[in-house]
């Protein structure tokens, strides 16, 4: 089982969004984006450093959290076809979409992998974007 996302910061969404992954499968590896790739994707600073989203994701229930690639890099996807894993857990708000992350996994020859949109948690309330 595989996640992927910044945790910039870990919020209740993020938590939900650990437990709902975490019953697609046996062991839960989360990638946690670098500062580079917060700033390239979301066009700001992290509001915390990746050491601080990495040690938090880890302490919060995961059987694994590691840091993504840093940016910029060549090829994006590369994860996907480095890890073992058969089921990947998105947000409900994160891109790409399901089809693109077929692609990408077709393209690496991980066809039996299942990709999974998961539903939010009070959005309204817990969405890293919302500041306060």
């Amino acid at each position: 089982m595989l996640a992927f996302g910044a945790f910039d910061p870990l919020h209740k969404g993020h938590h939900y969004f650990f437990s709902r992954a975490r019953e697609l499968g046996d062991y839960l590896l989360v990638v946690v984006a670098r500062d580079s790739a917060i700033r390239e994707d979301k066009k700001r600073e992290p509001g915390e450093r990746e050491e601080v989203r990495l040690k938090r994701v880890a302490a919060s229930g995961v059987d694994e959290a590691r840091l993504g690639d840093e940016r910029p890099v060549n090829d994006p996807y590369r994860l996907l076809g480095e890890l073992e894993f058969n089921v990947l857990a998105l947000g409900y708000d994160q891109e790409p979409s399901e089809q693109k992350v077929q692609q990408e996994l077709s393209r690496r020859n991980k066809h039996g992998v299942r990709v999974v949109r998961l539903p939010p948690h009070r959005p309204e309330l817990y969405k890293s974007s919302y500041r306060r």
